[in-house]
């Protein structure tokens, strides 16, 4: 079986995984980079972790790809999370589709992301500038 969905503790070559997704059969292509961004909720970040429970991370993210691939008629699709530390501009997660039609490509897209960040266990310790941290689970 191949597995669809991984967590990563080394930066995500985003060409190789777009290209194991192209096919002839492929009408569309959408993809998703979410990266660490340098400030949330009025707070300068100077750098984060991520942690994950990583066998149900695993096995949860491929429920979620496999709900996708059955709910828009996806020809393939793939999701790679970080673990460990990140820095600003550091490529947190990928998520790639291919399918026959844009639409289906694009809602797919947006289906995976938005259910690994609410059902996948990640949690994302971040680094303020001020010198203390905060734990964060990832919100929609």
């Amino acid at each position: 079986m191949t597995r669809r969905f991984s967590l990563s503790e080394t930066p995500v070559d985003t060409a190789v995984l777009r290209a194991g997704l192209l096919d002839d059969r492929v009408g569309g292509y959408a993809s998703f980079e979410g990266w660490v961004r340098n400030h949330n909720a009025d707070r300068v970040v100077r750098g984060l972790r991520y942690e994950a429970y990583a066998a149900l991370a695993e096995s949860e993210g491929e429920k979620i790809i496999a709900e996708a691939l059955q709910k828009f008629a996806l020809i393939d699709a793939r999701c790679v999370h970080r673990v460990g530390d990140l820095a600003i501009g550091e490529l947190a997660v990928w998520v790639g589709v291919s399918a026959a039609h844009r639409d289906a490509a694009f809602a797919a897209c947006r289906y995976i992301i938005d259910e690994v960040k609410q059902r996948v266990p990640i949690w994302k310790h971040e680094q303020y500038l001020e010198g203390d941290a905060g734990w964060l689970h990832p919100q929609p």
